[in-house]
């Protein structure tokens, strides 16, 4: 099986997610020129990063800033999420599914200085294993041996055939790093993107240059300043009045109207892999007994939420797994609205007179929708706790790491992650089942169609076990001035890619 098509530069993928989990910031760069007026944009975003180290720090908003624009992979999805090349040029699958022989650009360098062969792609999948601490980190233990047969040519072998491995070389366990540049990844990163981190003001923005010895096709803008902002409306303000060019989260979709009808803006509605989830503890607690978690399904009436807290922006999935991937099917009728049928389960249950803490981050869907999830479980008979802790630091910790809540709101971004959500003991979700694990395994490991039919039997699975609850998922609302070009219509990766977009 050959694979190869050379590198389209300058159409990638903006993945303006809403992060979920994340951690990210500082300063850093080198080979990186500026640029003003025309030759720089600047982009409203929501949750910042605290530091640029992937390799260690849970969370999508890293990734977000880096992907594509400072790293770049061997392999990265198109806007209609096929993969295709990026610093590989093409690629052979042999007949037993095993070995990839991936066949590498001639010419690219790090912002190091240093350049990029076949040793560095070997060494960067090699130190997934050993060096990196995130739970994506599993998605390599398929990997048997990674080498490199010449500067140009990469050999890896897998333990068994995967359909998912290929897939994940598109996300951050895919990057490239330079053998010479992974000493400060937290403050310096490098990579073999157009862009290098040129300025960081903490708290504020993250400003990308680009690079003047970039291998490729160089970006249109000189000078990218990614800005964030925790008031939704300081957002919308900050694009009236001419700070910032693209609202890359909308989190105020009532707002939309001072847009719309505006001739000197234009507004993109489109879908994203970001599933606002209502996570719920199966590991301790009330929601550890399966009536409870039945019973806060029946009780949630999902369209008037997503009418209340997201002006009906959004698509009711009922599953962890968006229309964009190809096992994606319709569950939102598992558990229809039912407060009576959630008073009875919850009487059932034993469990009514305990208090559920709903402990939110503090992001804007995530509070908006937490008070309505609060309200419509009190309808049902639930006593609820709501708290907000500060996001990324302290949800990261109480929640993501400790597990100490009872109920949350997230949106996992991430791509295909129902893996990473649900399909380990010691996720946050503390959800543990055997079977769920299996059928995972079978859908890598089989034919393409039996891998479809097994991830719908897991999905299916999930909503049978009531492991969480999803509200809806969100949906690619951005806005930006009418001149700007480039800005995708689905957000298929956890990438913000800055690289195709323009000026008109």
């Amino acid at each position: 099986m050959r694979h190869t098509r050379r590198p389209a530069r300058g159409t990638g993928t903006l993945a303006a997610t809403l992060a979920c989990l994340l951690l990210a910031a500082c300063s850093a760069g080198s080979t990186a020129s500026g640029g003003t007026g025309k030759n720089a944009l600047n982009i409203g975003l929501t949750a910042e990063p605290a530091n640029f180290d992937f390799t260690k720090t849970e969370g999508a908003a890293i990734s977000q800033a880096l992907l594509n624009n400072v790293y770049e992979n061997l392999v990265k999805l198109d806007q209609s999420g096929k993969i295709r090349p990026q610093l590989a040029t093409s690629w052979t699958l042999s007949k037993d599914r095993k070995t990839y022989t991936f066949h590498l650009v001639k010419n690219a360098r790090f912002s190091n200085g240093a350049p990029f062969t076949a040793k560095d792609a070997a060494f960067s999948i090699q130190r997934v294993s050993s060096d990196w601490t995130i739970a994506q980190k599993a998605q390599m233990d398929v990997v048997d041996t990674a080498r490199a047969v010449s500067p140009t040519e990469l050999k890896v072998s897998l333990k068994q055939p995967s359909n998912d491995w290929l897939y994940r070389m598109t996300t951050r366990i895919g990057a490239m790093f330079s053998r010479t540049g992974v000493d400060k990844l937290a403050t310096e990163p490098v990579g073999t993107g157009p862009y290098a981190v040129k300025k960081w003001n903490r708290g504020d923005s993250i400003t990308l240059g680009r690079r003047h010895d970039y291998w490729g096709r160089k970006p249109h803008f000189a000078s990218v300043t990614l800005k964030y902002f925790k008031d939704p409306t300081a957002m919308n303000n900050a694009l009236l009045t001419g700070t910032i060019n693209v609202i890359g989260t909308m989190q105020s979709p009532d707002s939309l109207y001072r847009f719309a009808n505006n001739p000197k803006y234009k507004v993109i509605e489109g879908t994203t892999n970001g599933e606002v989830v209502l996570s719920l503890n199966n590991g301790s607690g009330p929601l550890k007994n399966p009536r409870v978690r039945q019973a806060v399904h029946y009780a949630i009436d999902h369209k008037a939420l997503m009418d209340t807290c997201w002006a009906g922006r959004g698509k009711l999935i009922g599953s962890m797994v968006p229309p964009t991937d190809p096992w994606y099917q319709n569950l939102t009728n598992e558990y229809p609205y039912n407060r009576d049928k959630a008073k009875k389960l919850l009487e059932e249950s034993g469990q009514a007179g305990r208090t559920l803490r709903l402990r939110l981050p503090t992001l804007p869907y995530a509070t908006a929708c937490g008070t309505v999830v609060k309200s419509q479980l009190e309808q049902a008979g639930f006593k609820v706790k709501l708290d907000q802790l500060e996001f990324p630091a302290a949800w990261l910790t109480t929640v993501f790491k400790n597990a100490d809540y009872d109920m949350s709101i997230i949106s996992h971004v991430e791509p295909r992650d129902m893996q990473a959500v649900f399909g380990s003991k010691t996720s946050y979700t503390r959800y543990d089942s055997p079977e769920f694990r299996a059928l995972l395994k079978k859908a890598d490991q089989g034919t393409q169609q039996e891998q479809v039919t097994a991830m719908r039997a897991a999905a299916r699975l999930l909503s049978k076990d009531a492991a969480a609850d999803w509200l809806f998922l969100l949906p690619n609302l951005m806005v930006a001035n009418k001149d700007i070009t480039g800005l995708p219509v689905n957000t298929v990766s956890e990438s913000l890619d800055l690289t195709g977009l323009g000026r008109s």
